[in-house]
């Protein structure tokens, strides 16, 4: 009894340290491990502004004179910074101690993403550097620290932004938001934690499944071979194993089992699989415990409809950009992330294009519990795709976020660009090209919408953008006056560099690519609106084309523009609304920024759940 209750106040001291941690939850759901320690909280900083940092050994510091609270970037209000100007580059310090049980483990000190160019350091020793805004990446310390030991952990994180050679998103440019471009993030902008792994643990498993023959893949990726391990794999429906396998495992073992009268994942059933993967060694002795999920479902095209689990589907999202007033890239918290796919849920969409940003894993943790469909996209805006350092950047980094990510059954597209087109010279073409590529060669088991809105050279999807408030004009502009699937290239002029920022054109035109009807057509920008009876007008707020005056012109702008959509829809197989919530100076959510609920959303729902005319 005595050991039962010292159980239950260890537990209880755990929980209230935990409640102290923001984003206290595990941050890599499919990939679940017991042993690990969360970073997040309370870390010394200091801005960096003219990136001196490395001549005054800030490397080896003990403590700076800032506070900052991690995972939150220092422009944001939940870091405890509000620093808004741009920060070249900001460093940040701690004490990690690594726990005495970790003796003979391995120690991996993983960040769920840092903005941009980050480096690691243990006690002033440089440990490794990572490019990349958006994508997860793990530095080994195994070497640089003792168990039972505490460390002085130093990170600087540095951006050019205004260069042209790293992803963007909506960070503005220029010195303060402007039109559809927000307040920056730099720096630590997601979890960053510990963990203690066996040499030869798993690093990574890819899930391959197969409706048609009701059976699942797992690919392995190891993080050093063994003679003599061996791994068993159990799948489990709640309690109960529906299909077990063991057998030896290295890098690059493949194993398929078969899953009897398998339960498929679909918005309306969002069944997901449980998977406990236990490794042991020669000796028999585990050393390795994971807990992941799958979902069984298939994702296609044929012809110009979509589908689903091999029915055709059709796709009411919505734009979401993933910004909060408190913390800009990053969500206050765990609840904050469903809560978003709920209120995108009850307003009538079954998914979100998520818009120039990559989403935490968590995110779409949430995505496959509840059944909300999503597609993944880079934050491409503010790069030169032009320009050959650029490509290379942007290439390492989405190869990562789609390996990354691929194992969640609710991503069902790949945007890797968004409103991209050619610029002075030729070289995107090429450059979109080879990233459809890699991506399609990493992941065949999904449709790519290469380009949304722009110039699309080589994709699965052909998508537009278009926020003409009328609706007869704005179904005369999707399908060029009823002969959009018959008309000849037309020759337009060239915008110059990315849409996003600067709206110039050249003299010399060329031809662009139409679409022909032989692929899915998605309308996935359009609507927009701004009413000024939910907004009244405020310094430089805006939405698309002239605002609704009232709530009621809202409902029927919007109602008529749906309707327009969906009495199309055999030939344009979905759309996607802008946008979920404001954010900022854009104000032409269906809520508020701070989600607050802005109409009667039960009428909202209705209008974007209208029924297709087969249905009728």
């Amino acid at each position: 009894m005595k050991k039962l209750v010292l159980a239950v106040v260890a537990l209880m001291i755990w929980a209230g340290a935990m409640a102290q941690v923001p984003r206290a939850e595990y941050p890599r759901p499919q990939m679940e491990r017991a042993e690990w320690v969360n970073l997040n909280g309370e870390w010394s900083y200091t801005l960096d502004l003219v990136k001196t940092g490395w001549e005054r050994n800030l490397m080896a510091s003990k403590g700076f004179d800032g506070k900052i609270i991690v995972p939150f970037a220092p422009e944001s209000k939940l870091s405890g910074v509000e620093h808004t100007e741009f920060i070249p580059c900001i460093w940040y310090q701690r004490e990690i101690t690594i726990p005495a049980e970790w003796s003979g483990k391995d120690v991996l000190l993983n960040f769920g993403a840092v903005y941009y160019e980050s480096e690691v350091y243990v006690d002033g020793q440089f440990v490794d550097r990572h490019f990349g805004g958006s994508d997860s990446f793990s530095v080994d310390i195994t070497k640089f620290v003792e168990a039972g030991k505490t460390h002085s952990l130093v990170v600087a994180a540095s951006s050019d932004l205004r260069s042209g050679r790293q992803s963007a998103g909506k960070q503005s440019l220029r010195h303060g938001p402007f039109e559809c471009m927000y307040t920056r993030t730099t720096g630590i902008w997601q979890t960053v934690w510990m963990e203690a792994v066996a040499p030869t643990a798993i690093k990574r498993v890819k899930y391959t499944t197969d409706i048609d023959r009701s059976a699942v893949t797992m690919e392995f990726t190891m993080r050093r071979n063994a003679v003599g391990d061996v791994l068993t794999i159990n799948v489990k429906d709640g309690a109960k194993v529906v299909a077990t396998d063991t057998a030896p495992v290295a890098s690059g073992s493949i194993v398929t089992l078969p899953i009897k009268k398998a339960k498929l994942w679909s918005p309306e059933s969002p069944f997901l699989y449980d998977v406990e993967l236990i490794l042991k060694n020669a000796a028999g002795q585990v050393i390795d415990k994971v807990d992941s999920y799958f979902g069984m479902r298939k994702i296609h095209t044929v012809g110009n409809k979509i589908y689903l689990n091999n029915q055709p589907y059709y796709q009411r999202l919505v734009l979401d950009q993933g910004f909060y007033p408190d913390g800009i890239w990053t969500a206050p918290s765990d609840a904050a992330l469903k809560k978003d796919i709920e209120l995108s849920m009850a307003a009538g969409f079954n998914g979100a294009r998520l818009h120039q940003k990559v989403f935490e894993e968590r995110f779409h943790y949430w995505a496959d519990k509840l059944g909300y469909l999503t597609w993944g996209e880079a934050p491409s805006w503010g790069f030169d795709a032009n320009n050959v350092e650029s490509a290379r950047n942007f290439i390492a980094e989405w190869r990562n976020v789609v390996v990354r990510d691929m194992n969640h059954p609710s991503i069902v597209t790949w945007t890797p660009f968004n409103e991209q087109f050619w610029p002075d010279e030729t070289e995107f073409p090429r450059f979109q090209a080879d990233i459809y590529t890699i991506t399609k060669q990493l992941d065949p088991s999904r449709p790519i919408n290469t380009v949304s809105g722009g110039v699309q050279t080589m994709t699965d999807i052909w998508t537009e953008h278009h926020y003409e408030q009328n609706p007869e004009k704005l179904r005369d502009i999707v399908f060029n006056n009823g002969d959009m699937f018959t008309r000849k290239p037309q020759v337009q002029a060239r915008p110059r560099g990315n849409i996003g920022y600067n709206r110039g054109v050249l003299n010399d035109p060329f031809t662009f690519p139409v679409y022909n009807g032989e692929i899915p057509y998605i309308l996935d920008e359009f609507g927009g609106i701004k009413c000024m009876e939910a907004n009244p007008a405020e310094g430089d707020a805006w939405g698309y084309g002239d605002a609704a005056k009232t709530k009621e012109d809202f409902y029927k702008r919007l109602e008529a523009q749906v309707r327009v959509l969906i009495e199309m829809s055999d030939k344009m197989w979905g759309y996607c609304y802008t946008q979920l919530t404001d954010v900022m100076q854009e104000q032409n959510g269906v809520y508020y920024y701070d989600r607050g609920v802005k109409y009667d959303m039960e009428r909202v729902r209705k209008i974007f759940q209208m029924e297709l005319p087969a249905e009728k």
